[in-house]
Formats: C-alpha cells, structure tokens, sequence
C-alpha cells in the first residue's frame, strides 16, 4: 500500500464489534494473503494438482486444459480494460469532476462518506455491475480528496462491497440466462422468466436488504483515530490533460484538436445506440456501457487528441487486468474440463433434501466461485447438475438459478478477481480491502439464508 498513512486527526474512540473483526481481518490478510497475481498462480497449481489426483484426468490433459483455457477470456479482458480506461478518461473531463466534486462536499463526517458509497455502488451495481464497480471506484477518490479523516481502504471497500447486488440485479447473467430461448438446459428447465428471478418478491427482498444492511456495515467499520489510514490528495488528483496550442497550426494541428470531429464521433456512437434500443428494446450491456463511456469522454474533452491522452493516461491502471484474467481462464478450464467443478457441485448436492437444496447451492456455487469467477461461467459448470436435481426434488426452479447467482456474488468479496477494476482505479492491492469485504460477507450471510430458506 503506497501513499497512504495513519494520519488522520481524530481522537481515539471505542471500536464497535464490526470495526474490531474488520480490524482482525486486516491484520490477518495483510500476513497472509500474497498479491492477487501471485493467488492467481497459487490456484492455478492447486487446481493442476487436484485434477490430476482427484479426477481422471492425466498431468498432460490438465496441461492442455489450462493452454487452451488461458486465452479463453481474450474478449472479456478486453472489455474491462476499456471499462477501466474509458471510465478513467470520462471521469478527468471537467463537468465530471464538477459533478463528483459537489457530491463530495455534500457529506463530510467520515463514516458517513463510507455508507454513502456502499450504497451508491450497491445501487448502481444493481442496475450496470461494470459501471457500477468504476464509477463507484471513482467516486470514492473524490471523497478521499475533499474529506478530511476518512480511510482510503474502507472508501474503496466499500465501492466494491456493493457489487454484492450485481447477480440480483438488472444485468443478471445466470437469470437472464435462464431466461433466453434455447439457453443450455432448456429441455430440462424450460425457459424460467426472470418474473420467477430478477424480479420476484423473494429477491427484491435480498437486494433492498442489501442496500440497507451494506452502508451500515460500511459506517460501522470505519476505523477510528489512529487506525485511519488516510492519502495524500495530490495522489489522488486526476492527470491534467494538457494540449498545446500551435500559433500557426497545421491542418494535422486542426483535426487533432477539432470539436467537429470530436461531436461527430460522439454522435455516431450514441445514434447507434439508440438505433440498436428503438428496434431491439432497451438493454445495458459492457459492450454498449462501454460505448456510452466512450462517446461522452470524446464529446465532453471536446477534441480527439485531448481524449487520446486522457485514455493514455488510464491505459497504466490496466496492467493488473491483462496480466490475472488469462491465469481465471486457465483456472475455469481446468475446472470444466477435468470435471473437479462438477464433482464439488455433485458432492454438495447429494447433501440436500428438497428444503435445504437452495441453501447447498448457495454454499456450492460460493466454493467453486473461487476457482471459475465468471457468473456465465458457474450456469456450465453448475448448472447441468444442479437444475435436474431441483426438477427431480421438486424444488423452484427460479430460486434455484438465483441460489447459483447469489453464492457466486456473495463469495465475491473474498475473491480478488472482480475487485481487480476497481483496485485499478484505487491504485490499492487486495490486502488493502480484503479484511473489510471479507466482514460484509460474514454480515451479509443471513440475508441470503433467510430468503433462500423461508421465501
């Protein structure tokens, strides 16, 4: 953690329960969690090493398994790292940061600072995971520029604490999924419509809870006095963009820094945005998130050079993204092919009655969402084993699916992979959140096994 130090100018006070596990949780991550990148290598071996001894599958197989798998992600990591950088460039023009700069000033008292950016990020990430994990990110260096006292980690703990919502959100990939004609288990499932998932009493119930208890558990876990740790807001300051006008400019001079072009651009991607809404309804995905991003950075830096250099300047924030996401795809490759994800899924189910079944699908999905991060992912793997034991106990099937994606999104807080992005933004590494998340997903567990068991 650089940049960053306990220097905040609070008194002491006593530390509620929460903050003392957070505080607990740190210190032991801070020991014992190595970097994101070097757990993506430890779990790549382990995975190797289980294949080989637990499933038929021989050293050479796993061997061809992770090459083939570790490409496997190409389009995905791509799509973030223009998350990131788009993300970053919009938010260095000037009404953005106007915008997140009158926010900032609105709330003051630290803990405070922290609930509010638990819940916008729970919020947005209900509605856009990948806008709602950047902006979220981005909101709470803005906040950790213009408040006084407040703890970077926590801020940014906090922003991915309310990713927690994204798979009973708007842009659920397992429910949405389910919902699609001639999706993967359709002649044993049928199509469930998202009436029985996303939207159903049961998960509304979930999610509005969710933004309830998570800016609680973000107030109540903020440190106090000496265990803030605080940041330098210079380093938090965004990279001014610089573009040197020429006394006598050339015609290259003029199209680098030309508002015709730069509104032009802009308007072709929103005009094909809302072509692609007005014949094919109103969806919100990372390719058309992206685009979003994309046009209004262009249109609000006003020229094509400007928004060149802003995207530079993020590019930096990327290197963590393109260098862990291929090890996932290594990793869920190896899960799917050697059967290891089938045979954790297997073992829980033939655990469970029809009452507990939800509930084992939870804690099932929770353990594989370690090794194959990707909600698409885990309706593979899982999925054709769990969805015909429901149909064969007779249990909801659109709980079922939402058992698959709450486990995934629950875990998520203890699994660095998601949290990549928004650490991107931060500049920060996983031990400096972790302790903090791993406590809302503790907190957060008798939301789900309420739902899940009694709705």
């Amino acid at each position: 953690m650089e940049n960053i130090s306990n220097t905040a100018p609070q008194k002491q006070k006593t530390a509620g329960v929460l903050n003392i596990i957070a505080n607990v949780l740190t210190k032991f991550v801070s020991r014992y969690l190595p970097d994101a990148y070097v757990l993506a290598v430890v779990l790549t071996l382990v995975i190797f090493a289980a294949g080989v001894l637990f499933t038929e599958s021989t050293a050479l197989q796993m061997v061809e398994y992770w090459g083939d798998g570790l490409w496997s992600m190409m389009t995905f990591t791509m799509q973030m790292c223009l998350v990131i950088v788009t993300g970053h460039a919009l938010a260095s023009t000037n009404p953005v940061q106007k915008l997140m700069q009158r926010i900032a000033l609105s709330v003051q008292n630290p803990p405070v600072v922290a609930a509010t950016v638990a819940l916008f990020s729970a919020v947005m990430c209900s509605i856009q995971w990948g806008f709602g994990l950047i902006v979220s990110a981005m909101l709470a260096r803005e906040f950790a520029r213009r408040v006084e006292g407040v703890d970077y980690r926590v801020l940014i703990a906090a922003a991915y604490m309310g990713f927690m919502t994204w798979h009973g959100g708007l842009m659920a990939s397992i429910p949405l999924v389910a919902a699609t004609d001639g999706h993967l288990l359709q002649s044993i499932t049928g199509i469930i419509p998202v009436s029985e998932t996303i939207f159903s009493g049961y998960n509304a119930i979930t999610i509005f809870s969710l933004f309830i208890v998570l800016p609680i558990i973000a107030y109540l876990i903020h440190p106090k006095g000496k265990d803030v740790v605080t940041v330098d807001p210079k380093i938090l300051a965004q990279v001014e963009i610089i573009v040197e006008k020429q006394e006598h400019p050339t015609i290259a001079n003029r199209l680098e820094n030309s508002r015709i072009l730069a509104y032009s651009v802009g308007l072709l991607g929103f005009s094909y945005i809302g072509y692609l809404w007005f014949t094919q309804g109103f969806k919100l995905d990372l390719n058309i998130g992206n685009m979003l991003f994309l046009c209004l950075g262009i249109i609000l830096h006003g020229s094509p050079i400007a928004y060149a250099s802003a995207i530079k300047n993020g590019a930096v924030a990327t290197s963590s993204v393109i260098l862990q996401f291929p090890f996932y795809g290594g990793i869920q490759y190896m899960m799917e092919e050697s059967s290891l994800g089938a045979d954790i899924t297997l073992w829980f189910v033939e655990s469970a009655s029809a009452s507990t079944y939800a509930v084992w699908t939870f804690f099932a999905s929770a353990l594989v969402n370690f090794f194959v991060p990707s909600g698409g992912g885990h309706w593979i793997v899982q999925g054709p084993l769990i969805m015909p034991g429901a149909v064969e106990l007779g249990v909801d099937l659109g709980k079922t699916a939402m058992a698959i994606a709450y486990g995934d999104m629950w875990s998520n807080m203890a699994q660095p992979f998601w949290a990549l992005p928004a650490l991107a933004v931060a500049g920060l590494g996983i031990r400096d959140i972790m302790g903090f998340t791993i406590t809302a997903m503790l907190v957060t567990l008798p939301i789900f096994m309420i739902t899940l068991t009694f709705f």
